[in-house]
């Protein structure tokens, strides 16, 4: 085997440490060049441009689908099928009862009914997050992402029937989003069975935390 010189393996290590700096000089000139200025065919090459236009699909569907989401019951129930599978199955809706307030209902079906022909309590415990997350996704619009903290659930009687929930929040929700920041909101939740008694039949404490959407994407998340 023949030896190569050390001072031909030292020109070549110039070679490539010049080669990879002009490489890198480069790749920061085409990152920092505004698109306006770039070529048609290297402004689809380029990767800000790319992640770009993923970035504004991506808000725009965002946007759109809250929005459905919350707009009726017939968008509700498409949203819940492609997002909620476990709310699509249960079938839990909202019914307006006032301008301000709103309750959940959730059907005897027998998707939610236990071998003994009564309301499941699984059903009840996980259908009260859907409920209390859906109230505050619509008091507080598509510009909010909630998040449930911690859960108190407590099965007072059983259900025999269609359960509904009634949700009162402890604190003032307007008050919290005129602050335009992140907040935590506490509902207190009343599940009462449908029939003329309205018999109580669970109790439920949420807590849920409330980010707008424009932290969240000046986070980088």
């Amino acid at each position: 085997m023949s030896k190569i010189p050390a001072d031909a393996i030292a020109s070549e290590t110039i070679e490539v440490a010049e080669i990879t700096r002009e490489a890198a000089s480069d790749l920061a000139a085409a990152a920092s060049t505004p698109m306006a200025e770039l070529p048609q065919g290297e402004r689809l090459r380029h990767p800000v441009a790319r992640l770009s236009l993923y970035r504004r699909i991506y808000d725009w569907l965002d946007v759109r689908i809250s929005r459905l989401s919350v707009r009726n019951t017939f968008w509700h129930r498409v949203c819940s099928f492609l997002f909620l599978p476990l709310a699509y199955s249960s079938g839990i809706y909202f019914r307006r009862v006032d301008d301000d307030n709103y309750v959940a209902i959730l059907p005897f079906r027998r998707f939610n009914r236990n071998w003994y022909s009564a309301m499941g309590g699984a059903a009840l415990l996980a259908n009260s997050e859907i409920a209390g997350g859906s109230y505050l996704f619509r008091v507080c619009g598509a510009g909010y992402t909630v998040v449930c903290k911690h859960r108190d659930y407590r099965f007072l009687r059983p259900c025999l029937a269609t359960a509904i929930y009634h949700m009162k929040p402890r604190e003032d929700i307007q008050e919290q989003l005129a602050h335009g920041g992140e907040f935590n909101l506490t509902l207190d939740m009343e599940i009462v069975q449908q029939g003329e008694h309205k018999r109580r039949v669970g109790r439920c404490v949420a807590t849920f935390h409330m980010t707008p959407k424009s932290h969240v994407k000046a986070k980088g998340r």
